[in-house]
């Protein structure tokens, strides 16, 4: 069962009347938080019951929390008398909370371990899960919980954000679960109708991953892109409720599993130039995050080209210039977003491939500055439009990299009065 999609700017409701809230918590210091939360969302008007892992006992009691919630509280899968119906408990809920959520328990929701009632309840579940984590300043930024979060994001699960502060081991910055206001808030919203989300209605394609130009039927060369910033971008897409045709080259991601998602897949420059030029009249936006050979093999051998004496010289040629194409074939209704991979002279190279190629905007990374680039989590930009317009963001976790895209795309889509 698909769950509901990220988070927008939260809207005003005063009461989460009728709500069956299923609070999960883990082991953390963060613990203590919980008890007003309870109290908090009672009041609100939920009915709240209580997960606590092993190590969560340890930071505030079962006792506690189950004279709040006026809910026993549930720990283990087993009692010793009965067995506790985890898909029971997962069906009862109109929403879980994991909150604390530590590095570990993150760790094992978004790789399907399942060594406790908590991720029992999880892994069964079927309603919307929050996640309000909980940890030190480096976990939080260490690459492994940021591909962890993005992990989580990509199955739709809604990150609640971390603040920023001082923390249990005396550094200062971000890794404090949020407050319990600040959750219930969340939830308050969540529940709230919402507007239409902006792209409802709107189609759009996006590129993404390496091509493959065969050498052989062994070798071919390629590049070091992952497909993350396209994956990324679809999870965004359809959480903005877009259609997405999805273009797929050779990835380490997958593109999320969404009902109004179409995956297409290819292989070489060339099959990409067809999938492209039969997909783009049928779409509004098109977003060229693949990384794309500008050249070819001459000739595909066919067999194994077997190591000989001397050198080996390969003959390249051009493939299509497929952005180049679409920007020529563009309609006055439809926007063509593209990307400029850069190792020098990054802006005016960025600026002069947005006006041949004719994108309504450009997404620039520059390779040499840290945190961007290939096979990271992390990405730098700079958005630069047709029009003059031009925006530089921080190095962030690429699910916020292509929320900022978007949000330009919705801009771009609206009418300029």
């Amino acid at each position: 069962m698909g769950r509901r999609c990220a988070l927008e700017k939260l809207p005003t409701m005063t009461t989460l009347s009728g709500k069956k809230i299923l609070l999960a918590v883990s082991g953390s210091i963060a613990a203590y938080k919980t008890a007003p939360l309870v109290r908090l969302l009672i009041k609100s008007g939920a009915e709240v019951q209580v997960i606590m892992t092993a190590a969560a006992k340890g930071f505030i009691t079962p006792l506690t929390l189950s004279t709040l919630s006026k809910h026993p509280v549930w720990s283990d899968v087993h009692s010793g008398k009965d067995w506790n119906n985890h898909v029971e408990l997962g069906l009862w809920a109109d929403a879980m909370l994991v909150a604390p959520a530590t590095a570990n328990t993150l760790a094992k929701m978004a790789n399907g371990l399942c060594d406790n009632l908590l991720l029992a309840v999880y892994l069964s579940s079927r309603c919307p899960v929050f996640v309000a984590p909980a940890m030190d300043l480096d976990m939080w930024v260490h690459p492994s919980t940021q591909a962890n979060i993005q992990r989580l994001q990509s199955y739709g699960n809604h990150l609640l954000p971390v603040e920023e502060g001082e923390l249990a081991s005396g550094l200062v910055g971000k890794g404090r679960m949020a407050e319990p206001e600040t959750i219930l808030d969340h939830l308050k919203a969540f529940f709230t109708p919402a507007a239409p989300a902006p792209l409802v209605g709107k189609r759009v394609l996006v590129s993404a991953g390496a091509t493959q130009e065969a050498i052989d039927p062994v070798r071919y060369l390629t590049n070091h892109s992952t497909g993350t910033m396209g994956a990324a971008l679809a999870t965004v897409l359809l959480q903005q409720g877009a259609e997405v045709i999805f273009l797929k080259g050779k990835t380490a991601v997958a593109p999320p599993t969404h009902p109004s998602l179409q995956v297409h897949g290819f292989t070489s420059a060339a099959d990409l130039h067809q999938l492209s030029v039969t997909q783009f009249p049928k779409v509004d936006v098109a977003i060229l995050a693949a990384a794309v050979a500008d050249y070819t093999p001459t000739t595909v051998a066919d067999q194994k080209v077997k190591k000989q004496g001397g050198d080996w010289q390969l003959t390249l040629q051009r493939t299509v210039d497929i952005a180049a194409t679409l920007g020529q074939q563009k309609r006055a209704d439809q926007l063509l977003i593209g990307f400029a991979l850069e190792t020098q002279q990054a802006l005016s190279n960025a600026q002069g491939k947005l006006k041949r190629k004719n994108f309504d905007a450009i997404v620039l990374n520059d390779l040499s500055e840290e945190g961007a680039g290939f096979g990271t989590q992390t990405n730098r930009i700079t958005i630069l439009e047709a029009t003059g317009g031009q925006q530089s963001f921080p190095v962030k976790p690429k699910i916020e990299v292509a929320q900022d895209i978007v949000q330009k795309i919705i801009d771009l889509l609206e009418p300029q009065p």
